[in-house]
């Protein structure tokens, strides 16, 4: 269509023209972010509320829960849990810390942006409150199959899992500022994968459920939105209220 043409339908409907002026306004961008972000809250808080309910019945997912613990369990090398462990450490306190303190330290340096800092510690102090906050709640048994890594506290969700999904993601962003549609797509899908590792290790390891595991995972994601969405998210500018 020739740009005259577009400028004469204008012309003709300017009702047509005021959504069209609006749909770039930061106002419209903000509620277009806000809805999305509350979307995926919602889904979340469902989702792992559905998955509680199928622990306390035993249905759904749940029915899947011993026969993943089992498949872990008779396939154990040494090799293999060595790995596992590997992976799970990404999980694991220690190491969602040192590397959310690396790359928060490059970051603060690369975009001279302090709120990175206060993003990082709401992202991952907060997942830590609020996955042993539910574990309390919930206080639900590990396997007793066969564990081959230590734990502690209870098994819903998990930590580990939680942890990785949430901080991850949220490196991916600050990661994925200022660069192009691919790096940051690129960006998300290892945050997702690392995370998805960490939580088939915790299960083939023997310390965790499925359903832990993937309660973890949601738990992990939704903090991250919260999070994203306190400080600006990909949308808004970032550390803006």
């Amino acid at each position: 269509v020739r740009p005259a043409t577009i400028e004469h339908e204008l012309e003709r409907h300017p009702g047509l023209a005021d959504v069209l002026a609006r749909r770039g306004h930061p106002a419209e961008v903000t509620g277009v972010a806000l809805t999305g972000a509350v979307t995926v809250i919602a889904a979340g808080v469902v989702g792992i509320g559905l998955l509680l309910a199928m622990v306390h019945t035993d249905t759904g997912l749940a029915r899947l829960d011993a026969g993943f613990a089992r498949f872990g369990a008779e396939r154990a090398a040494e090799a293999s849990t060595d790995f596992l462990r590997a992976t799970s450490l990404f999980g694991g306190t220690t190491g969602v810390v040192l590397i959310a303190i690396l790359v928060g330290a490059l970051e603060i340096r690369r975009t001279r942006t302090w709120a990175v800092a206060g993003f990082l510690g709401l992202a991952v102090g907060g997942q830590f409150v609020l996955s042993n906050l539910i574990k309390l709640f919930v206080g639900r048994a590990r396997p007793d199959i066969l564990p081959l890594t230590g734990f502690s506290g209870e098994s819903f969700p998990s930590g580990h899992a939680t942890a990785a999904a949430a901080t991850f993601m949220a490196l991916a962003l600050l990661l994925g500022r200022g660069r192009s549609a691919r790096a940051k797509a690129v960006l998300v899908a290892a945050a997702a994968g690392i995370a998805g590792a960490v939580a088939a290790s915790r299960v083939l390891l023997g310390v965790h459920w499925f359903t832990d595991v993937l309660a973890g995972l949601l738990l992990g994601w939704l903090w991250f939105s919260v999070c994203s969405l306190v400080f600006g998210g990909r949308l808004l500018h970032f550390g803006a209220p």
